[in-house]
């Protein structure tokens, strides 16, 4: 039976998903690669630890799947997003990958954001952040101009890779999205971004769509893995809008997933300007496009709470009794702003509280009271989207770690007032690389077909409980004034946090 291979090129590490036609995995491997931090607020990887990584991850598939060398017939990526490579002359990396997480371009910001303004909203769809990929690209201009004057090709980290299999210059347009760089009405690379920061045409690579063929792999790379025949390697897509596809998002479907971010995201059928209250990227889809909320401490805040107040307890014992709890923690509140926060509010200075605590508080209170603060977060990003379109939405998929626990399972219901859903099989944005390779080999006629034949659910469907419903709209409007009553005492904090 042929096989399609996923990979998944992640912050911490590279994982591959080799998947048959029946959508069955056949096997994984990971490998993981380090973080450096030379300085305060920097996250730089060196491209070369991704190609090491990958190599390691085939070099494992060889050994555990026998055939792999002669069935595999297609490649594709996820990755991820926002982070800058900068390429020279001879297709080597001349300076450190700068990652998405990366904050040392907060002056970078201000600077598109004085030049262009509105126009920004306009062009990108988005807002600038410290983490997208042009703020990096100024201040590398800035801090390195002997550097700069060596790049040849910008490019994003799986699109890297996918170079490194086929010698092609490409990105596709979920991740140019995340640029700042891309025109959001007309799908271009955008001249106006372009001329304004001194960027060359030349320098941004060619723009394809997800399942476009880019090339095959390299015939060294086939001989040193053993691959019999020629493999076609498809331009795959961002991390984000490849697990939308793995997850079956849909028109009537939203996605809430729950990892050490979280994530509240929506399939757009058509480009909208959220004026930067919500993410808005091109989807892996052509033609679709999608919102997205984040909530920067989601499964942050429940790990560092569990650290802090439970060492030594796993997750099942510490929410084991937040059952007998009543909704809304007992008069309890959480804000889960611990470094910060992103959808809706922005904010690098803000930080989380415990709110109304009193002595029949107990340790479950606290652990209810953090799963609620985290999901009233994400029903941020929920209302912004539900104000500026139609509630078209029937039912949320929680992915992550907010889909393991059935009593949070419960609160989300509540919280969002919708159905939500698991998957039964949740692989994440590597599976979605693998639809992609397989829509791409014609497996499939289109992404519908895949997510059809290939992403199943748990029978189980949380329902709304209507008298837990009403009460969290009570409780909601209590715990999103909270914001804005500790804004200042948050800032002000932060200025005398060292004791001189």
């Amino acid at each position: 039976m042929s096989y399609v291979l996923g990979i998944d090129l992640g912050t911490s590490s590279l994982k591959g998903i080799l998947m048959n036609r029946s959508g069955e995995v056949v096997a994984e491997s990971s490998s993981e690669y380090p973080l450096d931090t030379p300085s305060v607020g920097y996250a730089e990887q060196h491209p070369d630890c991704w190609i090491l990584a990958c190599e390691k991850v085939l070099t494992q598939l060889t050994i555990d799947v026998k055939d792999f060398g002669s069935k595999l017939e297609a490649i594709s990526f996820s990755g991820q997003m926002h982070s800058l490579v900068v390429l020279g002359e001879d297709h080597r990396p001349v300076y450190p990958a700068i990652l998405w997480n990366d904050v040392r371009t907060t002056d970078e910001c201000k600077v598109i954001e004085d030049k262009l303004g509105e126009r920004l909203f306009k062009i990108t769809k988005n807002r600038v952040l410290e983490g997208f990929t042009l703020p990096k690209i100024l201040w590398l201009q800035k801090n390195e101009p002997e550097t700069w004057s060596k790049v040849k090709k910008i490019m994003m980290p799986k699109d890297f890779l996918g170079h490194w299999f086929t010698g092609v210059y490409y990105t596709e347009f979920s991740d140019a999205a995340g640029t700042l760089l891309l025109d959001g009405e007309t799908n271009t690379w955008s001249e106006e971004m372009a001329s304004h920061f001194d960027i060359d045409n030349d320098q941004l690579p060619k723009l394809l769509e997800s399942f476009a063929l880019v090339g095959q792999v390299r015939e060294d790379i086939k001989e040193r893995f053993n691959l019999t025949n020629d493999v076609n390697v498809y331009a795959g897509g961002a991390d984000n809008a490849c697990a939308a596809l793995g997850a079956g998002l849909s028109s009537d479907t939203g996605l809430v997933s729950i990892g050490t971010s979280g994530v509240f995201s929506a399939i757009e059928p058509e480009v909208k300007n959220y004026k930067g209250q919500l993410h808005f990227f091109n989807h892996v889809i052509p033609n679709q496009y999608y919102s997205m909320g984040v909530t920067l401490a989601a499964g942050n805040s429940l790990n560092w709470f569990k650290n802090t107040f439970a060492k030594g307890q796993d997750f099942s014992a510490l929410l084991n009794e937040i059952y007998t709890v009543n909704p809304g923690s007992e008069g309890l509140l959480f804000t889960p702003y611990i470094v910060g926060e992103r959808s809706p509010h922005y904010d690098s200075q803000i930080r989380g509280s415990f709110i109304g605590i009193d002595t029949h508080h107990e340790l479950k209170h606290f652990s209810r009271a953090v799963l609620e603060g985290i999901t009233f977060s994400l029903k941020d990003s929920q209302v912004i989207y539900n104000q500026l379109n139609d509630d078209h939405i029937d039912r949320l998929i929680s992915v992550g770690g907010g889909s393991k626990n059935p009593d949070w399972m419960q609160i989300q219901a509540d919280i969002f007032n919708k159905n939500i859903i698991r998957l039964e099989v949740e692989q994440g944005p590597g599976l979605g690389a693998c639809m992609i390779a397989a829509i791409g080999q014609g497996w499939f006629v289109s992404a519908d077909e895949a997510i059809e034949e290939w992403v199943n659910y748990k029978s189980a469907v949380f329902t709304p409980n209507q008298k837990a419903v009403e009460h969290y709209e009570r409780v909601y409007s209590i715990w999103k004034t909270a914001y804005a009553q500790t804004k200042n005492m948050s800032h002000s904090l932060q200025t005398i946090i060292k004791y001189e």
